[in-house]
């Protein structure tokens, strides 16, 4: 009789956590992470975390993930991107350098949780010092919830996910990396069509701002291209 009155109080926890739980409204951008072994396309949560979104899409439109990485993949917990301060191979312009300093604070709603495809910032000790690292999520990390900021999800590109969970890996301190550099060759963003709009972030000027990271992205990658020309190509 013990054990069936604890399994139904079990439960009744157990559905009373899933009740509270919520799904947040996507706002119509999303950005493309290109790597070698596929892309990853997510999209923001800018109800649930304002600032945080109107930050990271910022960078992505600056083209400052152009050249980061992944530094860690823990299977099943987390795919994390370095700070593009220091994670980047190529150099960073001051336009890039002033927004890529900047923190953000903890933005955390009640009900949003930490499951597979989820976009989690990453910090220290100070819960207001995020900058540009970001875990996403490969599985559900309920000791997160509430103590990191959430800002988006994967769209598309889970299957890209899986794949850099397989490669090999070694262990340094609390962090599970990967043995040979997962680079971000490229990013990109768009806006997806839809009859209505639902949300759009409110740092997103559209012809301005899209020429701007065009220029930007055109210079980033022709530094690249000449990297890796002179890396692989006879004098």
């Amino acid at each position: 009789m013990a054990r069936k009155l604890c399994a139904l109080v079990l439960l009744g926890l157990a559905l009373a956590a899933r009740a509270e739980e919520i799904t947040p409204v996507m706002s119509d951008e999303r950005v493309v992470f290109q790597t070698e072994y596929g892309d990853i396309t997510f999209g923001f949560w800018p109800e649930v975390a304002p600032v945080t979104c109107a930050h990271i899409f910022k960078l992505v439109r600056l083209g400052c993930y152009i050249s980061n990485h992944f530094f860690r993949v823990d299977k099943g917990f987390v795919a994390q991107t370095s700070d593009v301060v220091g994670g980047r191979s190529l150099p960073m312009n001051a336009e890039q350098e002033a927004e890529a300093g900047k923190t953000v604070p903890l933005e955390v709603v009640q009900g949003v949780k930490h499951h597979a495809g989820v976009l989690s910032m990453a910090r220290g000790a100070d819960k207001n010092g995020a900058r540009s690292s970001f875990s996403v999520l490969l599985g559900s990390a309920p000791h997160l919830d509430m103590q990191y900021a959430i800002f988006g999800k994967v769209t598309e590109g889970m299957e890209t996910l899986r794949k850099l969970e397989e490669l090999p890996t070694k262990r340094e301190g609390i962090f599970v990396m990967p043995l040979k550099r997962i680079t971000i060759q490229a990013t990109y963003w768009y806006r997806i069509n839809r009859p209505e709009p639902a949300l759009t972030l409110p740092d997103a000027k559209v012809c301005e701002d899209d020429l701007h990271e065009l220029t930007l992205r055109f210079a980033s990658q022709a530094e690249e291209l000449q990297r890796v020309r002179k890396k692989c190509l006879p004098a």
